[in-house]
């Protein structure tokens, strides 16, 4: 895919064509619906090709909002609005019930109606304009979730304020004030009732208040002032999530919406808001789809996959559906922006100065910025009740733009547990780490928390970031004999990473050709050792190893320290 040349509005326009123009023969006939793969979701079928059909909107409405041309979408999204809300086709995405997927999708086309009627909405005939209106008004007929879903209620109401049809303000102003409960400080959220602060903050939350920003401003100016100032506040922490290579932090749930990551800039520039010049939020942002496209994430069809920086339904969540990657579309909300916006001509420009450290008390992590990477410290601060893998996604010491994650196979054997920044104590052929801490704090250069892993294990865990790594304080209170494991990166290996490994004493390490982790243990005690990971477990790399530290857990109270470096 051609990214060489993203710098005037005909560039980006080309990019998002090549990336939809490939899903064209998988359209129903009716255009409802498109199918691309055989893997389920906790919703129904009908509900999966709704999804796969509403996201490609997200990239499509600014496309014409912002004088795009091409008929064929055009006419197949009047045709499948029609026939999808239509109980009489065949097509017909089925009546919504309590909770129903078929809300998250409405809000794609609540876009449509916000800023490209004349596309979507005008060529319809009065029936037609009818059934799709009384189809996105059943969201004000159900319950849906206490988290960023509420925002999808609120554009379905302003959109059908918008195009004079029946909404409900009062559903529309509770859950503006059930959004509006969720605010912390510093621009940031919880995502509802979760209290997870992850990606939902700004490619859900944010995303849509300053979607409601733009198209509110008159009937609504004071919430519009509110919305843009808070993702001011936002922006000045959110963008150390991200490397000088345009890289971003993975962390948490949904991954697979990949360049969705970098979609908060892009819903700055679509409300007119400059938390950085323009030249610079251009550039994170070239630099962002760059990388993204230069991942294996397509199939053979040149459709995007579920997974992350390869195909990968090990760190899927239940609502990772065949067509739910185009969540990334989001990302071109500034194709919405006028011919004569400096957007089209400003030089793409590189990372503004930053400090080399950001606590972020109300996300719950602190981002140290090191040379050609970001790692974040995280003390296990999120909802009990995930998706899939959550553990995982939020509970380990560390997350790292160039080193990544690894997601657990199984709890039974280390290489299939793979606990990468992770303390693991391996117990009666079990292996268990830190779930969730009981009590945490985000200090200026510390990140502390209190957790236990198995009945009788108690502990305190200190991570202070250095120049070229960081260190790990636990202070271990057991009331039985194991062993534990303090684990750092996992490293790519595959032959052509030209890797290398070294077991020494209490070190061991782990090098190739871009990057290397070494974990070493400072005080008496300690093994170290290599853990073969199995494959597809680290969400960058297919294949690693991870380097670690084994100690011996007696029991009683004793300190372990270990030192982390990591270097890219």
């Amino acid at each position: 895919m051609n990214t060489e040349n993203l710098h005037t509005k005909q560039d980006f326009q080309n990019l998002m064509l090549e990336l939809l123009n490939p899903l064209k023969p998988f359209y129903s006939e009716g255009r409802a619906g498109i199918h691309l793969g055989v893997t389920s979701t906790n919703y129904d079928e009908k509900a999966i090709l709704m999804e796969a059909f509403s996201r490609p909107l997200w990239a499509l409405v600014p496309f014409y909002a912002g004088g795009g041309r091409e008929d064929w979408f055009a006419d197949a999204y009047r045709r499948g609005l029609v026939s999808g809300t239509n109980p009489q086709s065949e097509e017909y995405w089925g009546n919504p019930g309590e909770y129903d997927q078929r809300f998250v999708e409405m809000a794609a086309m609540a876009y449509a109606l916000l800023f490209a009627p004349e596309t979507f909405w005008e060529p319809l005939t009065a029936s037609e304009q009818d059934g799709l209106a009384d189809y996105l008004y059943t969201i004000n007929d159900h319950e849906i979730p206490c988290c960023n879903w509420q925002m999808f209620r609120v554009l379905v109401n302003i959109a059908l304020k918008k195009v004079g049809k029946r909404y409900s303000p009062k559903r529309l102003e509770e859950s503006l004030a059930l959004t509006e409960s969720y605010y912390r400080g510093d621009g940031w959220y919880q995502d509802g009732d979760s209290g997870q602060k992850d990606y939902y903050v700004p490619f859900a939350i944010h995303f849509y208040s300053l979607v409601y920003a733009r198209a509110m401003e008159q009937e609504d100016p004071e919430r519009c002032r509110l919305f843009r100032d808070r993702a001011m506040l936002f922006a000045k922490q959110f963008i150390y999530w991200f490397d000088e290579d345009g890289e971003a932090l993975p962390f948490g749930r949904s991954l697979t919406y990949r360049f969705a990551q970098v979609s908060f800039f892009s819903a700055c520039l679509l409300a007119g808001i400059e938390p950085f010049p323009v030249p610079v939020m251009k550039g994170l942002i070239v630099r962002h789809l760059r990388y993204w496209l230069s991942q294996p994430i397509f199939d053979r069809d040149n459709v995007l996959t579920i997974g992350y920086a390869y195909p990968n339904l090990v760190m899927a969540e239940k609502y990772n559906g065949p067509g739910s990657a185009y969540w990334s579309m989001k990302t071109f909300a500034f194709l919405l922006l006028p011919d004569e916006h400096p957007f089209w001509t400003a030089e793409a420009a590189p990372m503004p100065e930053l400090a080399d450290t950001c606590p972020m008390p109300y996300a719950d992590m602190l981002v140290r910025r090191y040379p050609h990477h970001v790692t974040a410290y995280a003390p296990g601060v999120y909802s009990p009740n995930g998706h899939g893998q959550i553990v995982s996604k939020y509970g380990k010491f560390a997350y790292d733009t160039k080193f990544g994650f690894s997601v657990a196979k199984s709890c039974y054997e280390l290489y299939e547990n793979c606990p990468d920044s992770m303390l693991a104590f391996f117990i009666d052929g079990y292996c268990y780490v830190r779930r969730i801490c009981e009590e945490s704090e985000i200090r200026e250069n510390e990140v502390w928390s209190r957790w236990s892993p198995y009945p009788g294990i108690m502990v305190e865990t200190t991570v202070v970031p250095l120049p070229e790594g960081h260190k790990r304080i636990h202070r271990i209170e057991s009331a039985v004999s194991c062993e534990a494991y303090d684990c750092g990166f996992s490293v790519a290996a595959n032959l052509s990473d030209e890797f290398s490994r070294e077991e020494s004493g209490r070190m061991s390490q782990v090098a190739n050709k871009r990057m290397a982790c070494r974990v070493e243990a400072l005080g008496d005690g300690g093994e170290g050792v290599i853990i073969t990971a199995d494959p597809n477990t680290n969400v960058l790399y297919a294949k690693t190893l991870l380097p670690a530290v084994r100690y011996t857990i007696r029991p009683g109270v004793q300190v372990l320290e270990t030192l982390v470096t990591a270097t890219v």
